[in-house]
């Protein structure tokens, strides 16, 4: 049976939201997005439906290309799974964008995670915890903690996940996937610090 890849897309978009959560924070990353080709032209999460306001949320198909991602700084990572993982995964994707009327953005579980509580809500993500609950669909894949309280930097960790890029996200593109020398890049903790929130609150 062939393998597949899923990819994570961590982000910072330095704006005055993700500037205010970084108060409570000092991670690097404020959004989780997951895609399952090198492009990212597929991106999946839960975050803000309107570029202007990050309170009205839910689930997301996003464009690195447009809104808050233009001045963003990013860290993407890439995990082999097997064929059967891959498509439950996307069958887990399918089911909720199907019934995406009846999703909520979990901007009470954001506030609470910050102060390490969790907070389940019925048919409600926000951006890590939903990425969260796709990986663990895939056999192998855990989380020292519940999908609620996985922030975005926790992801990676979840797995054998290598660290294909690290920049400012309007660099990444399908070649830059496929240089040999990117799984050597640093830590993403050695990037300039921002938080968790904002393409979405969290972004997510």
């Amino acid at each position: 049976m062939s393998n597949k890849k899923v990819y994570i897309l961590l982000t910072d978009t330095g704006s005055i939201f993700a500037k205010t959560i970084k108060l409570y924070t000092s991670e690097p990353y404020n959004h989780a997005s997951i895609s399952f080709d090198g492009n990212l032209t597929q991106l999946y999460s839960f975050g803000r439906k309107y570029p202007t306001n990050p309170f009205i949320g839910g689930f997301v198909k996003e464009n690195i290309n447009e809104g808050l991602f233009l001045n963003a700084t990013c860290a993407v990572y890439s995990l082999t799974i097997k064929k059967a993982d891959y498509y439950k995964m996307k069958q887990y994707i399918d089911t909720i964008e199907a019934q995406k009327e009846h999703y909520q953005y979990n901007l009470m579980g954001l506030f609470s995670i910050l102060f390490n509580k969790q907070l389940n809500r019925k048919n409600a993500f926000f951006c890590s915890e939903f990425v969260a609950s796709v990986l663990k669909q895939g056999e192998g894949i855990e989380f020292n903690t519940p999908p609620s309280l996985v922030k975005p930097c926790d992801l990676y960790d979840a797995a054998n996940f290598e660290l294909v890029f690290q920049g400012r996200l309007r660099d990444y593109n399908k070649e830059t996937i496929h240089r040999p020398n990117l799984s050597k890049i640093s830590s993403p903790h050695t990037l300039v610090s921002a938080s968790w929130s904002e393409t979405g609150a969290f972004h997510s």
